[in-house]
């Protein structure tokens, strides 16, 4: 290394002093040291870095079994934590990974739990993205898939679970603990997407636009990089190869957690540190509340009373404004200062009518008049309405019930045209007389 070894001295130790998640590779650490000019090769860095490592006893030595899998058999999962800035926040994400041991296509998408709906989702992203899935899944014993540890591999999965491996028609095979060389590519495949996805830090407005980003990357990855055993085709090459021998995907599993819940005289229902609105009619009653990936979906009887893009704050309230539109009949003041009504969008033409019934006595009346109009006649219908009324120069809630009622209205039946064959060509004469004829014959 000659010149050069005291800034690789430099690299190592700053490398070294790093948290394991932000650490480069010694391919990166050669790269860095080719930019700042040197011209020597990768082996002396490497032989360098070795007998660097040994002076400071960081070495270690394992010998495992290679592993090899035919198509369509098996792929690994497992969770990472990675560290980004969303809206200028920084963030611990929860990084999915799945990846099939025969071709090492590797999928990762981002969320902000490891709870189960997360890895339902991650599963049907997963395989969706691979038009199929494999015979077996390889996991470790996390908690949402294994509830049971016995001796050897006899695991007790969770009901759940196994319900969706099931939908998929995957066996599951739980690592044993503290061997993570069982699954060894989806463990290598997390430092590789933090070394290569992940650093430096990324920067997105929303995990939305930070997992089509990952999509993306992973496509990419594949497409540009040799498998490690077939060199002569890409990883993507040896995928699309592999995609025939796939279970052919089964469509989207119904990946919820469910918990019972009591509906409060606020028609909220509290879940996950969070309160969400249900339909006024839902009150007094227990609920079901279904917790899926990116929403939240309320079932009372088996009809869904409420449905909510999920949040994952604290102490957060989700409105529907409509759910308390029945409300309002009896309590039409609340339509100025309720909570659920504030920054209501409306279409424009119900807000132009609403702002006109502002300055009215029984502005407030007239306008729960025609919201409640919205639970019978549907939101289309009710926006035409007030436009027409508009149109007119008018704005009172009779004038707009009155326009929806002439619609429910049946419309007229169409003038029958009586063909020239049927027209009579005599018109008939009136005359009762001949009623006479017929009694005197009988």
């Amino acid at each position: 290394m000659g010149a050069w070894s005291a800034e690789l001295d430099r690299l190592l130790a700053g490398n070294e002093s790093k948290a394991a998640r932000e650490r480069l590779t010694l391919i990166r650490l050669f790269e860095e040291l080719r930019g700042l000019g040197y011209a020597g090769g990768y082996d002396a860095v490497r032989r360098y870095a070795r007998r660097w490592s040994k002076e400071r006893g960081t070495s270690t030595a394992s010998a495992y079994v290679p592993l090899s899998f035919a198509p369509g058999e098996a792929y690994q999962f497992d969770w990472s934590h990675e560290v980004v800035l969303l809206s200028g926040t920084t963030v611990m994400v929860k990084a999915a990974h799945v990846r099939l041991c025969h071709s090492r296509m590797l999928f990762v998408r981002a969320y902000p739990r490891e709870t189960q709906e997360m890895v339902f989702d991650a599963h049907d992203r997963a395989f969706a993205l691979f038009k199929g899935t494999c015979t077996r899944g390889i996991y470790d014993n996390m908690k949402t898939a294994v509830e049971t540890i016995f001796v050897g591999k006899g695991r007790l999965y969770n009901r759940r679970f196994l319900q969706m491996c099931s939908h998929y028609l995957v066996d599951p095979v739980a690592c044993t603990p503290a061997s993570g060389w069982e699954k060894g590519q989806v463990e290598n495949q997390v430092g590789l997407v933090r070394e290569r996805f992940f650093t430096p830090r990324l920067r997105f407005k929303t995990l939305d636009e930070l997992n089509a980003w990952l999509l993306d990357k992973c496509i990419a990855y594949a497409k540009a990089h040799r498998h490690p055993e077939l060199t002569d085709q890409t990883i993507w090459d040896v995928f699309e190869a592999e995609r025939p021998k796939l279970v052919p995907y089964a469509g989207r599993f119904d990946g919820f957690h469910a918990v019972t819940a009591s509906v409060s005289k606020t028609c909220l229902v509290r879940f996950d540190n969070n309160k969400y609105s249900v339909a006024a009619s839902a009150v007094g009653r227990p609920v079901e509340v279904q917790a899926y990936a990116d929403r939240i979906v309320i079932r009372q009887d088996g009809r869904i009373v409420a449905e909510h893009p999920r949040s994952f704050g604290r102490g957060e309230t989700v409105y529907d404004p409509w759910h308390y539109v029945p409300v309002l009949v009896r309590k039409p003041g609340a339509l100025r200062n309720g909570a659920p009504f504030k920054d209501w969008v409306l279409p424009a033409a119900i807000e132009r009518v609403r702002r006109k019934l502002a300055g009215a006595d029984d502005g407030n009346r007239q306008m729960v008049d025609i919201l409640n109009a919205v639970l019978t006649d549907g939101l289309p219908a009710v926006e035409a309405a007030c436009a027409e009324a508009v149109a007119h120069g008018v704005h009172s809630a009779d004038v707009v019930l009155n326009i929806l009622a002439r619609q429910r209205e049946p419309a007229s039946p169409a003038n029958i045209m009586t063909p020239a064959a049927l027209t009579l060509r005599h018109a008939p004469i009136a005359d009762c007389a001949r009623y006479d004829n017929l009694r005197r014959t009988i």
